[in-house]
């Protein structure tokens, strides 16, 4: 089942200023389809392209890595945090020819009461999560987190999800 988006949103300020140095990154192209065909050949790309990353990304703080509380970035040097792992995926699903407008930058709140980033990718079988903290790819609905915004399908800006909330623990790693 998708996830219902209810109304506008502020945008990250970190994704403001990430946007205004990667505008390629953030544009909404509204000629794209808002979801994908979940095939047995997505499916099994994603999953490889989600351990790939969570492998290859040094979890490292922005106050550690860039002297800064919160700065969104593609690590380029293989360090980085919750949001950065998600634009690295979002950027190479991308160039392997998943619609950006159906992957989605989306803030959550995490089992630690914590802000966390994911990536969301709307298909036709509902909105599944792709997450640094696991390599399993879950419906929104079993990740355990409340769901706070994400990104506009329509225009480049952000929605709120209202803070939903889902009853699974999810793990910690």
């Amino acid at each position: 089942m998708p996830i219902a988006a209810s109304g506008d949103a502020r945008a990250p300020y970190a994704w403001t200023d990430f946007c205004k140095r990667n505008p390629v990154e953030c544009a909404v192209n509204t000629q794209e389809p808002e979801h994908v065909e979940m095939t047995p050949k997505l499916w099994k790309a994603i999953i490889a392209l989600n351990n790939k990353t969570n492998r290859e990304i040094e979890a490292i703080t922005d106050q550690d890595h860039w002297g800064v509380v919160d700065r969104w970035d593609i690590p380029t040097d293989s360090k980085g945090d919750c949001e950065d792992y998600a634009l690295l995926k979002r950027k190479r699903l991308a160039e392997a020819g998943v619609p950006r407008r159906a992957m989605l930058m989306t803030v959550v709140i995490d089992e630690e009461n914590a802000g966390h980033a994911v990536l969301m990718i709307r298909t036709d079988r509902g909105d599944y999560v792709l997450d640094n903290k696991r390599n399993a790819i879950l419906p929104w609905s079993q990740t355990g987190y409340v769901y706070v915004k994400r990104e506009s399908q329509y225009q480049t800006g952000w929605t709120s999800l209202g803070g939903l909330s889902t009853p699974t623990v999810a793990s910690v790693r």
